[in-house]
């Protein structure tokens, strides 16, 4: 009989796993949609889903056992303010896995893992804006030059 079936181990040691979804848990916050190979997207989806079903119940024990398993102050606030009114009247399936092809290097299965009813601004927050006109870009490293 096959005992201990319950979660993939992903040939990650202990601690390294739990570190690992931490990572992955925050970033698809911060983004709303992440790519990542598709067994760790199936074992990121429950959890996901929990985070979110803790957020909608805004008290202070359920933000404590969040920043304990996130440890990050900006997703914390993001799940409270941002994805429980989001998600306010939707009971379940917060997040959706859908698969991705290959990956070339040693054809891993890829997944892309995302929110449902996601904002699709929110994969721009870390790039840098563009210059669309060549004199205001000018200005600018004239300005920079004269510092």
């Amino acid at each position: 009989m096959r005992h201990g079936i319950s979660y993939r181990k992903l040939n990650k040691t202990g601690e390294h796993r739990k570190a690992l979804f931490k990572n992955m848990l925050n970033s698809l916050i911060k983004y709303e949609q992440i790519i990542t190979t598709l067994p760790k997207a199936k074992e990121l989806k429950p959890q996901i889903d929990k985070v979110i079903t803790i957020g909608k119940k805004n008290i202070l024990s359920n933000k404590k056992k969040l920043f304990s398993k996130l440890q990050d102050k900006k997703s914390v606030t993001k799940v409270f303010d941002e994805l429980s009114k989001r998600y306010s009247s939707r009971k379940g399936g917060y997040s959706r896995v859908l698969k991705a092809g290959y990956r070339t290097g040693d054809d891993a299965p890829m997944a892309v893992i995302e929110l449902v009813d996601r904002n699709p601004e929110a994969k721009k927050i870390d790039k840098p804006k563009i210059v669309k006109n060549k004199e205001d870009e000018k200005k600018t490293d004239q300005k920079v030059a004269s510092k």
